[in-house]
């Protein structure tokens, strides 16, 4: 498996939902794991079977890049030092307080979207 590079979006938006083009589905087959990077925020990309999932792309240890590890089930595995998060919901595998801020998908003509208002809190705080 060699480097996986971030794909750079500048983000074609819906402005009236919030919905911003993330990457074409082709870019990220089923059971692997992408780093994008979508108007300015680097986030990690999982395909399962059942669809698409997006979460914070930086981990809570020591800021490696989720995007760039391997995924498990449904879980993203940190290449740095081996902390996985659950991608359906942000959830840190063994401690669920734990949680990575996730974003809603939507597949769309060939692509997939992604609502850039947090879901679910980091750090425990929400960002709205």
């Amino acid at each position: 498996m060699g480097t996986k590079s971030p794909m750079e979006m500048s983000g074609a938006t819906n402005l009236m939902s919030g919905w911003v083009r993330a990457f074409a589905v082709e870019d990220c087959p089923v059971g692997e794991v992408r780093e994008v990077i979508v108007d300015g925020q680097i986030l990690a990309v999982a395909h399962l079977d059942h669809g698409f999932y997006v979460l914070d792309g930086i981990c809570l240890h020591q800021g490696g890049p989720l995007g760039r590890g391997t995924l498990v089930g449904c879980h993203v595995v940190c290449p740095w030092h081996g902390w996985m998060y659950d991608v359906t919901t942000g959830c840190h595998s063994a401690s669920p307080t734990v949680k990575l801020s996730t974003w809603p998908t939507q597949l769309r003509d060939g692509a997939v979207w992604v609502a850039l208002r947090r879901t679910s809190p980091a750090h425990g705080h929400d960002d709205h």
